[in-house]
């Protein structure tokens, strides 16, 4: 049995029966509103408060990024400067055979005879590589200890390890020994070395 609803047959019903339906009409509109307008935005509006709360916390981290800018760039600045000194004290390849050359006139220079001075393979450590080279040098005690000195003082890192002072002689109102030992440089490896 079907109801037929007419603008006129509305008219006849009673007062009571009037504000039902509209009551009823009110809650289906505001009921499809809610479900359909009001449901998703606020769900929307949920999702856009979060992202605007991350949003704020990367801007207040930026903020103080940029407020400490000048620090970063003074330690930027520092750390490069300790680079440069540290390269200064790290030769690249080209520069090893003209150190090599400054250890040996500074053994002549201290009077000293060199019986031997032979490089050896270098041994590659991470960013640098090691730069052995044998050395037996003949002089007295003190010419020996003025190259280890005049050695020291180069700018260059040079340690002399494996000394071993021996054959002691007198010639010529001074005792002469010979004296093997390590002399190892390092230099800075560059490219691809570093990256492996």
């Amino acid at each position: 049995m079907a109801i037929k609803i007419t603008a006129e047959s509305l008219i006849k019903l009673p007062p009571k029966q009037k504000v039902y339906i509209l009551v009823g009409v009110l809650a289906l509109i505001a009921g499809l509103y809610w479900y359909l307008i009001y449901k998703p935005k606020s769900a929307e509006l949920v999702e856009i408060n979060v992202r605007q709360e991350k949003l704020q916390a990367e801007l207040n981290e930026s903020l103080a990024i940029a407020a400490d800018l000048p620090r970063f760039k003074a330690e930027v600045a520092r750390l490069n400067d300790e680079l440069t000194k540290a390269l200064l004290e790290l030769p690249d390849k080209k520069e090893i055979p003209s150190l090599l050359t400054n250890i040996s006139k500074l053994g002549i220079e201290s009077g000293l005879e060199f019986i031997r001075f032979k490089p050896m393979n270098e041994v590659p450590s991470g960013f640098y590589a090691k730069v052995p080279v044998e050395i037996s040098l003949r002089g007295s005690y003190h010419e020996v200890a003025t190259f280890f000195d005049k050695v020291s003082k180069l700018s260059r890192i040079v340690n002399i390890t494996d000394i071993n002072v021996s054959g002691a002689k007198e010639e010529g109102g001074k005792v002469i020994l010979t004296t093997p030992c390590l002399a190892t440089t390092y230099r800075f490896i560059e490219g691809e070395s570093v990256k492996k």
